[in-house]
C-alpha cells in the first residue's frame, strides 16, 4: 500500500509540509503490514500554478494509487477530490516523513474531516 506525505525535501528524513496544495513535493511510501519497504519522491507541479494547486496536488497522488495522505492543512477542493477517489486524510504531526508514517501505522494520527467554520475553506485540525 502507498501512503503519500506532503514533505519540503527529498526521502525518508524530509520534513512534513505544513500545507497540501503548495508543498514542495510528495513523498510515496510504500508500507507492508507495519513496515516501511520503500520511499519514491515526487515533485508537487501543481504548487506554482495560480490556482488550483490543491485539485492538481490531489490528482497528482491519486494518479499514483496512494490508499492514504499524511499532510497539515489542506483546501476544501483537494479534500473533496481525496475522497472522491476513495483517498483516506491524516493530520500530519510537526517531525519527518518517516516519524509521520511511523505514527500512522500505529494509529498514532487522527484522521483528517472538514470542520465547519474553519475559515477560507480550510480543513485543520492543529498545525505540524
Amino acid at each position: 500500500m502507498k501512503v503519500a506525505v506532503s514533505c519540503t525535501g527529498n526521502g525518508l528524513e524530509a520534513p512534513l509540509s505544513p500545507v497540501f496544495g503548495r508543498c514542495e513535493s510528495f513523498e510515496l511510501v510504500e508500507v507492508e503490514g507495519k513496515k516501511i519497504k520503500g520511499s519514491e519522491n515526487i515533485e508537487n507541479t501543481g504548487a506554482k500554478q495560480f490556482g488550483g494547486a490543491g485539485i492538481s496536488a490531489a490528482q497528482l497522488v491519486g494518479n499514483k494509487g496512494v490508499k492514504a495522505v499524511i499532510t497539515g492543512n489542506i483546501g476544501p477542493k483537494a479534500f473533496d477530490v481525496l475522497s472522491q477517489l476513495g483517498i483516506e486524510l491524516y493530520l500530519g504531526e510537526k517531525g519527518t516523513v518517516k516519524e509521520n508514517v511511523e505514527k500512522y501505522l500505529s494509529g498514532r494520527l487522527k484522521k483528517n474531516e472538514p470542520l465547519s467554520g474553519a475559515g477560507r475553506g480550510m480543513w485543520e485540525r492543529g498545525s505540524p
